[in-house]
């Protein structure tokens, strides 16, 4: 399916100028193509592009004076089959490639070693694509879908705490959930129509059976009509805007569309 994606920032830069990371374009990737897309930044000095996490989509340096402007066009192609991901087996630890390890272990926002006793009393006997449905299931059964009850400070545990949050939250216990359970998991920051309310998402990525498989624990989009921006191991690696300076919302809109 194609999804037509508009996203407009308005910022306002309070102090000195700052940098400005900027991570909002489409990953250009096997199972999603870039059919069109249009990048607009209103700066004085020259946007610089570099790589993303895992040499997945592409970051952009800006220098803002006073305020940051920025927007987004782009329709994109996904071509991802949904896979039965209760059957995919298990791959003991010791069998993953290395650059895989970093996604077995705790990180700042997604704190696994605090969840392993959880996982093994609630789970146990359970791995691979089996564990991964019944972790998602658990995630979204036991939290409720609730804007403003979480801050850029939020971390895995306070939402298995307050069993609530938004979509970088689900994201967050279920990676945790996941490398607690010994499967690989990373963060995703997305795409997809019928998010609600109209924003960006983030998703979780499990590593299950050879390859990095979507799941979406809000429930709200199917890994099908998901485009990916970039990927890490938690919101630290994937936040579309970090501003180093100070930064105060003026206005933001992300729209996201069946094409």
């Amino acid at each position: 399916m194609r999804i037509s994606i508009e996203v407009d920032l308005d910022y306002a830069i309070m102090g000195p100028p700052a940098d400005v990371l900027l991570q909002i374009e489409a990953a250009a990737m096997p199972d999603q193509r870039i059919v069109s897309e249009a990048l607009t930044v209103w700066s004085d000095t020259p946007v610089v592009a570099v790589r993303g996490e895992e040499g997945i989509g592409q970051r952009c340096w800006i220098r803002a004076e006073s305020w940051l402007k920025a927007e987004y066009r782009a329709i994109v192609e996904i071509d991802r089959q949904p896979v039965d991901l209760a059957r995919l087996p298990a791959t003991p630890a010791r069998a993953l490639d290395g650059a895989l390890v970093a996604y077995l272990l705790p990180s700042r926002y997604c704190q696994s070693d605090r969840l392993e006793g959880f996982v093994r009393r609630e789970f146990g006997g359970m791995g691979g694509g089996a564990l991964a449905v019944a972790l998602s299931d658990w995630v979204a059964d036991a939290l409720e879908y609730r804007a403003n009850t979480s801050s850029g400070e939020t971390t895995a545990i306070d939402t298995f705490a307050s069993r609530s949050g938004v979509c970088r939250d689900y994201a967050h216990l279920l990676v945790a959930l996941a490398r607690a359970g010994e499967i690989p998991a990373r963060c995703v920051a997305a795409y997809a129509p019928g998010v609600d309310p109209p924003d960006f998402h983030a998703v979780a990525e499990l590593w299950l059976d050879g390859a990095w498989r979507m799941i979406d624990a809000t429930r709200m989009a199917p890994a099908e009509t998901i485009a990916r921006v970039c990927v890490g191991r938690d919101a630290t690696d994937i936040a579309f805007m970090t501003v180093f300076g100070i930064a105060q919302f003026v206005n933001q809109r992300v729209q996201v569309t069946a094409a």
